[in-house]
C-alpha cells in the first residue's frame, strides 16, 4: 500500500512540474496516473485486489465506488484526448483538481 501512495506523489508531483512548464498534455496524464493509483489504493484497501488494467479497475469501480466512477470515467476521455490532441491549462488543471480531491479522500482519512 505504501508503494502506491509513493507512485501517486511521484506522479502528482510530476504533473505540478509539468503544469509549471506549460506541457498540459503531461500533466494530464501525470495527474491521470495520479488518479488511477490513488482508485487502486481505495480498491485495495477496500477490498485487497489490485486491478490489473484500466477495465478491471472501472469495473470495480462501477459496482463498488459508483460516485468515484462517475467523476474519474470522464476525466478518463481527457486522458486518452491527451495521447493524440493538445491540452489546455484548463484541462490540466481539471485533472489536477480531482487528483487532489481524491488524495484528500484517500490519504487523509482518519
Amino acid at each position: 500500500m505504501e508503494e502506491l501512495r509513493i507512485n501517486a506523489e511521484e506522479f502528482m508531483q510530476s504533473g505540478e512540474d509539468n503544469l509549471k512548464k506549460k506541457r498540459y498534455n503531461a500533466a494530464v496524464s501525470d495527474f491521470f496516473k495520479a488518479v488511477a493509483i490513488i482508485c487502486d489504493y481505495l480498491i485495495y484497501k477496500d477490498m485487497r485486489i489490485l486491478p490489473k488494467n484500466h477495465n478491471e479497475r472501472f469495473s470495480i469501480l462501477r459496482s463498488h465506488f459508483k460516485d468515484i466512477y462517475s467523476k474519474v470515467s470522464g476525466l478518463f476521455e481527457d486522458y486518452t484526448k491527451s495521447y493524440n490532441l493538445r491540452m489546455d491549462k484548463m484541462q490540466a488543471l481539471k485533472m489536477r483538481e480531482y487528483a487532489y480531491e481524491l488524495k484528500q479522500l484517500a490519504f487523509n482519512k482518519k
